[in-house]
């Protein structure tokens, strides 16, 4: 099990990425976009987010930061930028960390599957911090 940071950005994601793969003397990364996710015909992919990056991941001091971009249309609150990312194994401990630090919070993403991942979900919890769960098999 992992809690990793999770960087959001307001469209300069690859800049961002570009910065620390040269401050951290790093590889370029994989930078996947929204517009490499496959597309759903019911809720079309506006033109200005398909160069967006949606994903990518440094390795920086032995720990994974994640960064993306905020869809067109979302808030963005620098500051408020930064997830905690619990990546994890335990499909049954995932359900149970998610539903606790959900109480007196606000569940912004219930936990579903999505191609990346077979459950994943978001939510701000009662103290305002961001979380991200993500089931990785192994």
């Amino acid at each position: 099990m992992a809690v990793n940071a999770y960087l959001n950005f307001d469209g300069n994601t690859r800049e961002a990425i570009e910065f620390y793969v040269k401050a951290f003397e790093l590889e370029m990364p994989e930078i996947t976009t929204f517009g490499d996710a496959p597309q759903n015909p019911e809720y079309p992919l506006p033109e200005e987010a398909k160069n967006l990056v949606m994903h990518s991941s440094l390795t920086i001091c032995d720990s994974a930061v994640m960064f993306s971009d905020t869809f067109p249309g979302m808030p963005f609150t620098v500051g408020n930028n930064i997830n905690l990312a619990v990546v994890i194994d335990d499909l049954d401990n995932l359900r149970k960390y998610f539903k606790n630090l959900s109480d007196g919070g606000n569940v912004t993403m219930e936990l579903q599957e999505t191609f990346w991942s077979k459950s994943f979900g978001q939510l701000t919890d009662k103290f305002g911090v961001n979380w991200m769960f993500s089931h990785e098999s192994e």
